[in-house]
């Protein structure tokens, strides 16, 4: 093994000689992106949550955890090099981190931008303060609702008015400045779809990102409103994002939330011996030669369009679109998406990353 932790397993016993490995993907020495579960609690039980919205008490006491802060510091010092974008959240409320301020200085300190989901319920003032000074780089608001008949459908609370105050909030605090990278998210469902495009013309041009998903059904595996394309190729997550849950425990994806794969612990094996280990490099291998199966978390998902993205500039907003997302980004404040901030995507066209061109 090298001293990086690369390793070449195209002669692995576990290679089907009828299905060779002889051009692997390139795999990057660290991901771009780090999902660290800080704090595997949350305030809400929204219906569409993995983990959250289950009725199995037993399956969520079986991932609710706190992070031990050494470990997770020596987890950063090991990306630190790379200072990938982190997001201190996975399936955790993150103004709930026990300590949050440090987290976040530590994520800082070691120079990589820190990017966060909240449903914004206990964002004080001091926090946005916080947030503002350090500072963090992006804030995402999922609030999926325009009316709290429908908040209360899709996220269990009727709450509106405190999570809009919430953005506000932030907003006022930032004024001027850069950072932090302010967006308000919406996750199509049935509960809500009649309300997707009053959601994009409030939001959109007021705050600098408004994002569009759709809804992962966690039961079968899959986006069920995707339109994949009919070439299905390897997942860019298996490249690009390693999400570590508060055990240290690391996941094939993201959406895995009660842990049915199980790809290492970087707390007990190190970053490098997780990333480019056996467990990864079988995902990828049978991703790359079209055996779905064997990964069975992966069957039937059709999530690997994400990054399949369109573009159009119109009405001040450089919009992208994939199959699974899209994101209605303010022209006048792209200054503040660039480097590992992207996470994924194409930087903004030349001439429009200043803010000074509109369309």
């Amino acid at each position: 093994m090298a001293d990086n932790g690369r390793r070449d397993w195209t002669k692995a016993p576990w290679i089907d000689p009828a299905r060779p490995w002889t051009d692997p993907l390139p795999v990057p020495e660290r991901p771009d992106r780090l999902l660290l579960d800080y704090a595997t609690r949350c305030n809400l039980r929204c219906p569409m949550c993995p983990v959250w919205g289950t009725d199995d008490a037993g399956a969520i006491g079986d991932v609710r955890g706190i992070m031990d802060l050494e470990k997770a510091r020596a987890v950063l010092d090991a990306f630190a090099p790379a200072r990938p974008m982190v997001q201190p959240n996975l399936y955790g409320e993150p103004l709930l981190i026990p300590e949050l301020e440090t987290v976040l200085r530590d994520i800082k300190g070691r120079g990589m931008p820190v990017a966060l989901n909240t449903n914004g319920l206990t964002l004080t003032d001091r926090i946005a303060e916080m947030f503002c000074a350090l500072p963090v780089d992006a804030v995402m608001f999922s609030i999926d609702a325009t009316t709290p008949e429908t908040l209360m459908k899709v996220r269990g609370v009727d709450r509106l008015a405190k999570i809009e105050d919430a953005v506000g909030r932030l907003m006022r605090v930032r004024g001027e400045r850069d950072l932090p990278r302010i967006g308000v998210s919406f996750t199509v469902q049935d509960a809500n779809r009649h309300e997707e495009a009053d959601f994009v013309g409030r939001w959109a041009g007021r705050v600098d990102v408004v994002r569009v998903g759709l809804m992962f059904d966690a039961a079968a595996g899959t986006f069920p409103d995707v339109a994949a394309a009919a070439a299905r190729r390897p997942c860019p997550a298996l490249y690009k994002t390693l999400p570590v849950h508060n055990d240290g425990s690391t996941r094939v994806c993201c959406l895995d939330g009660f842990r049915a794969t199980d790809m290492g612990n970087v707390f007990e094996d190190g970053v490098a011996e997780v990333w480019h280990g056996e467990a990864f490099a079988k995902a990828r291998y049978h991703h790359e030669t079209g055996q779905w199966d064997k990964v069975p978390f992966c069957k039937n998902c059709n999530g690997w369009v994400e990054d399949d993205y369109v573009e159009e500039v119109r009405d001040g907003m450089l919009i992208r679109r994939s199959p699974q997302y899209v994101y209605y980004n303010s022209v006048a404040r792209l200054k503040n998406w660039q480097g590992a901030l992207l996470a994924g995507h194409k930087p903004p066209p030349e001439g429009l990353a200043g803010g000074g061109m509109e369309a």
